[in-house]
C-alpha cells in the first residue's frame, strides 16, 4: 500500500555537526581545510568560475552586433484579417482579441500578403508594408499609423 511505503535505511542523514572540538573530528577548521577562498566565511564564487583558469565565457570569440534601437514588430498578413467576418475597424486591441497577435502593447505591422481587399477597412497600427497600404487604400479604406 502506498501509505505504508517507508524511506530506505540511511536515506535521511543527520547534518554534519561541526565546530565541537578536536575530539569530534570536525573541530578547529570545521572540515573546510586550512586556507583559501573556500575556508573563509562569506566566500562567493560566481557560476562561471573555473579556479583561476580563463573562464569559458571569456575564451570564446564574441561576434556580431546587437542593435539596442531595433524595433521588433508583430506581423499580421492582410489575408488573416480578411478571413474575419464583418470587420471594419482594426486596432491592436482587436487583433489581440482575435488571436492574431500575442501582445497588445507591442508594435504591430500589417503585411500585404493575400488577395485583394474588397471592402473598405479602417486600420490603425504602428506600421504597414507598401503593398498592404496600397491594397487597403485602393478598396477605399483608411490607414492610420500609431506613433
Amino acid at each position: 500500500m502506498l501509505n505504508k511505503i517507508k524511506k530506505p535505511l540511511g536515506a535521511n542523514r543527520k547534518p554534519k555537526l561541526v565546530g565541537r572540538g578536536t575530539g569530534s573530528g570536525h573541530g578547529k577548521t570545521c572540515c573546510r581545510g586550512q586556507k583559501g577562498q573556500l575556508s573563509r566565511t562569506g566566500h562567493k564564487v560566481w557560476p562561471g568560475f573555473e579556479g583561476g583558469q580563463m573562464p569559458l565565457i571569456r575564451r570564446i570569440p564574441k561576434r556580431g552586433f546587437n542593435n539596442k534601437f531595433k524595433k521588433e514588430f508583430q506581423v499580421v498578413n492582410l489575408a488573416n484579417i480578411l478571413k474575419l467576418k464583418d470587420v471594419t475597424n482594426i486596432d491592436p486591441k482587436f487583433l489581440k482579441e482575435q488571436g492574431l497577435i500575442k501582445k497588445e502593447n507591442a508594435l504591430v505591422k500589417i503585411l500585404g500578403r493575400g488577395e485583394e481587399v474588397k471592402k473598405p477597412l479602417k486600420i490603425k497600427v504602428h506600421a504597414f508594408s507598401a503593398s498592404a497600404k496600397e491594397k487597403i487604400e485602393k478598396a477605399g479604406g483608411t490607414v492610420e499609423i500609431i506613433s
